[in-house]
């Protein structure tokens, strides 16, 4: 039977490995060149009707709460995200974007006085690594201002980790995530209509679908899961199962797109799941005999 912690690791899992189909999605399925409209459709109709189906609004100070996190968790991210991935190729992005699981160690050592050990330390640098294996090429071409978005999306995200931690939210997991939602949502949508425009006129089939697809599964399923880990996990053992996402990615290219799959990419998806192992893996403790066994011990001693 599986411990608890266990099983929350592995449904917590289920968020990035749906997050890794997402490209897949947006490549067969969406209009092109409009990831900020679905970024606004993956957040915002997710975020409505979680709200509706709970029927709670935030209370107090949880207005702006609600706000910061979902600006940090969701529009601010998916914002910077847009930019990176027009600036930079997907595999240097995404070898930025792996260094999230370092930075939100550092974070948590900051503001939850979580101690950050060197396992985590070395599993945190093994998976920008094995990240970068997978997904990196030679050829990449670097720009700064793309690599700052990237870099940037991961420090809001990582800090949008720490604060769903530190700021433990009395209301139900889903009320608590569609606010969240709605609020990167409602952040989003301006910046979506002056970049992109007006959304298409005509949708197709495949189009309904494949926002559907993101807003039900990518968003609103994705994200409790990803919170509910949150709220009993701590920050790091969920934000190093992030790396499952290019590794998802990667092998649905291969399974339904045809791609190939090099030596050094497979390399790189053992050396994300060791690092993923090993971030998750506690250090057995020694735990000392009860007093009573103690004193029977130094009894026995003692009588030789």
């Amino acid at each position: 039977m599986l411990s608890n912690r266990l099983a929350l690791i592995l449904t917590t899992a289920i968020a990035p490995a749906l997050w890794g189909t997402t490209y897949l999605v947006t490549t067969e399925l969406l209009p092109p060149d409009r990831p900020l409209l679905a970024g606004v459709i993956r957040a915002l109709p997710a975020g409505l009707l979680l709200v509706a189906f709970t029927r709670r609004l935030p209370q107090g100070i949880w207005w702006w709460r609600a706000f910061v996190l979902g600006a940090l968790n969701i529009g601010a991210f998916f914002a910077l995200l847009f930019v990176a991935a027009y600036r930079l190729p997907g595999g240097v992005a995404a070898t930025v974007g792996a260094l999230q699981p370092l930075l939100v160690a550092v974070l948590a050592a900051g503001l939850l006085a979580q101690r950050m050990t060197l396992r985590t330390t070395i599993a945190a640098v093994a998976g920008v690594f094995g990240v970068s294996l997978l997904v990196l090429r030679a050829d990449a071409r670097l720009d700064a201002w793309g690599v700052a978005a990237a870099l940037g999306g991961a420090v809001v995200m990582a800090t949008g980790v720490v604060l769903s931690k530190r700021w433990t939210s009395p209301a139900p997991l889903l009320a608590t995530t569609g606010w969240q939602l709605v609020a990167g949502g409602l952040l989003l949508l301006p910046v979506a209509l002056i970049v992109e425009g007006a959304p298409p006129s005509s949708l197709t089939a495949s189009n309904l679908a494949g926002y559907a697809y993101l807003t039900l599964i990518g968003s609103a399923l994705a994200y409790a899961l990803w919170f509910r880990g949150l709220r009993s996990l701590t920050p790091t053992d969920v934000t190093f199962l992030g790396l499952l996402s290019p590794l998802v990615a990667t092998l649905l290219g291969w399974l339904a797109l045809n791609q190939q799959l090099t030596a050094p990419q497979l390399l790189g998806a053992l050396v994300v799941l060791t690092a993923l192992l090993a971030a998750q893996t506690r250090p057995k403790t020694i735990t000392p005999p009860p007093a009573p066994a103690r004193v029977l011990v130094c009894a026995a001693q003692e009588s030789r």
